[in-house]
């Protein structure tokens, strides 16, 4: 379901993905509105589900988490009860930072964050090894993390 963005919405998540700490009133002035009508501009795209969550982007190498893995799973065969098992398997899963149900040979693509090796060895052991829905998986380690966030183009309204 789209939502209607008017210009300032926009702007507003502009700022907020840039930096979601900016004081109200800093984005007010920026996008020409008061900060009373940017925290309910900001309050009503929460409730629509257009800002779903906000959150630190944190470096894994700084708390435990030194390495991460690009996973494509590729399945056997898509079964709606197998599928959804799986998915809800790798939404529980912590070391899962992200999941993608995706089309081409891939099934899906995971971004997994783990403290060293063996820690990838166990996720793997639990999660692909002993399930007979599971044709294939292959790991690529993140030697250099290039970029990181969540920020999408949002572009001006039309």
């Amino acid at each position: 379901m789209t939502v209607e963005l008017d210009r300032f919405d926009r702007a507003i998540l502009r700022a907020v993905q840039a930096d979601n700490r900016t004081p109200l009133r800093d984005i007010g002035h920026s996008v020409n509105l008061s900060a009373a009508a940017v925290q309910r501009r900001l309050r009503r795209m929460e409730r629509l589900g257009v800002i779903e969550a906000n959150v630190a982007i944190v470096d894994p190498a700084r708390c435990g988490g030194a390495i991460s893995v690009i996973v494509e799973v590729e399945l056997e065969r898509e079964h709606t009860a197998q599928m959804a098992a799986l998915k809800s398997r790798l939404r529980a899963a912590p070391e899962v930072q992200q999941c993608y149900y995706v089309t081409g040979r891939t099934d899906f693509l995971l971004i997994v964050v783990v403290p060293d090796m063996a820690a990838y060895e166990t996720f793997i052991a639990a999660h692909f090894f002993d399930d007979p829905d599971i044709k294939r998986f292959e790991s690529f380690v993140v030697m250099d993390r290039v970029k990181a966030g969540m920020a999408i183009a949002v572009p001006p309204a039309d």
